[in-house]
């Protein structure tokens, strides 16, 4: 098996060089850029299996970056940062998968990378009724059609189909989902409305229910009576 490809976004060559050799002495192949313009050149050329991007970039924030990579590609992000900021961290996660503050500890820094690649790797095929969640693929259908999902959503959905029926707490959603900076339990409500409406636009209703003054459940369609009808 080929070993996975990082892309390294970062104008510091002192840090660039750093990742470049921590990286690969984990075992990974690396590409790397200097601009976010040049990062986004590469990501398209490299097809990289994921994304370490600085936000202090020369051309245009990383936070576009991350922006532009989102919109035609699921790769897991990890943002290097040198602000720790909690409001722009919960900011920074509706495109990025992880955040890392600098300076930071090389040892962790594979860490978080290996984290997210087990999470792609580790979960089997999940399926609740017409609802399919390929893990390794990245991949939500409902009867068979694709329904297109962020990275956050499609692991909000993954959360909750792990036990269709169990009740998740916005806190255990928020640390589960978004790991160490947990949002604003309006930041959750949101990317459960938008993850509704996503679902309810392939023909999928009541999917996701409400836990009035808790979080959120999967319906356990399986248990589901034959011939009830879901309603939007």
């Amino acid at each position: 098996m080929r070993p996975k490809t990082i892309l390294i976004i970062e104008d510091d060559p002192d840090i660039s060089a750093l990742l470049d050799l921590t990286l690969k002495d984990a075992g990974y192949r690396t590409l790397t850029a200097e601009s976010g313009t040049r990062g986004l050149m590469r990501a398209r050329e490299g097809e990289p299996d994921l994304v370490v991007l600085d936000l202090g970039l020369p051309d245009f924030p990383g936070d576009e970056v991350a922006r532009r990579l989102r919109d035609t590609s699921d790769v897991p992000i990890l943002v290097l940062t040198a602000v720790d900021d909690p409001d722009r961290k919960v900011n920074l996660l509706f495109s990025a998968n992880d955040y890392l503050v600098k300076p930071f500890n090389e040892i962790e820094l594979v860490a978080r990378v290996r984290v997210q690649f087990r999470r792609r790797e580790a979960a089997p095929v999940l399926t609740n009724g017409p609802l399919t969640l390929d893990v390794s693929k990245r991949l939500c259908t409902w009867d068979g059609r694709e329904v297109h999902l962020s990275p956050r959503e499609l692991d909000l959905l993954l959360l909750l189909a792990g036990t269709p029926g169990r009740a998740y707490s916005r806190e255990e959603i928020g640390r589960a989902v978004w790991g160490d900076v947990i949002p604003a339990a309006n930041v959750i409500d949101v990317h459960v409305s938008n993850l509704r409406g996503k679902l309810r636009d392939a023909g999928a209703y009541r999917v996701v229910r409400t836990v009035r003054g808790f979080g959120f459940a999967m319906r356990n369609f399986e248990e589901a009576k034959p011939g009830s009808q879901l309603q939007a």
